[in-house]
């Protein structure tokens, strides 16, 4: 007898090889596919990663990466009772004081206070103030002074500076017997090199008999005694005080 031919079992058979080879070929493409999506993505990661590295390694750290510019201070500071629209000429020092650890008793005249006078005395008459001499009795008067202290914890006060007489004596401006008078206001720290500028109201000094600094500027930080800083500083201070204006 002849085995039968079970046409019905056989193509059942061989749709269900298909079937299984079908599958089999679908999860070795899945795999495949999710293989190279790890890699991919690995990759992807690896590069986000490494840029990552490049950003921090190239970033700036806020504090030992700063420029010499960053690294300045100005500040001022002024007597809000005062009229600064009332005051018409103004007279600057011919020297500059140096103040060095307590001694006051030195004046210079370098290249480099040569531009800080020009500076702040070109500011000066850029706000409307007209320079004169100071024997022609000028509204105000400027006194210039470079700080180099060496130690810390110093500080710029009324009792500090009073015994200085202000670097200047008010004899320079023809008020023998007067004293300065700092308001407290003028309190700055500081431990390093620094430069001053201090406003002086001469036009009122006759009410009280002293002579009141309306108006201070101080700029401090790397570079201060650089004369090529010298015109940006002056203009900082004085953009700062958009109130000195004649």
């Amino acid at each position: 007898m002849k085995p039968s031919l079970n046409i019905f079992s056989l193509k059942g058979t061989i749709n269900g090889r298909f079937r299984a080879a079908s599958e089999k070929e679908k999860y070795v493409r899945m795999k495949r596919s999710m293989i190279q999506f790890v890699r991919k993505t690995g990759m992807m990661l690896a590069v986000a990663g490494a840029a990552v590295l490049v950003l921090n390694s190239c970033s700036k750290d806020p504090l030992n990466d700063m420029t010499d510019e960053e690294s300045r201070i100005y500040v001022t500071n002024r007597d809000t009772t005062a009229n600064f629209a009332s005051y018409n000429t103004f007279s600057i020092v011919d020297s500059v004081a140096v103040a060095s650890n307590g001694d006051t008793a030195k004046r210079a005249l370098t290249e480099y206070d040569r531009q800080l006078i020009d500076a702040v005395k070109s500011a000066m008459q850029a706000r409307g103030y007209t320079e004169v001499d100071r024997a022609a009795k000028p509204d105000l008067a400027i006194n210039l002074t470079r700080i180099d202290e060496s130690y810390a914890n110093t500080y710029y006060n009324p009792g500090y500076w009073a015994g200085w007489g202000g670097y200047w004596d008010p004899w320079y401006w023809g008020y023998p017997g007067y004293g300065y008078y700092f308001p407290t206001y003028y309190t700055v720290y500081y431990q390093e090199r620094a430069v001053s500028i201090d406003l002086l109201d001469l036009k009122n000094a006759d009410a009280d008999k002293q002579i009141d600094a309306i108006w201070n500027a101080m700029f401090r930080g790397a570079g201060v005694w650089n004369s090529s800083n010298i015109n940006s500083m002056v203009t900082a201070v004085f953009d700062q005080s958009p109130y000195l204006q004649q």
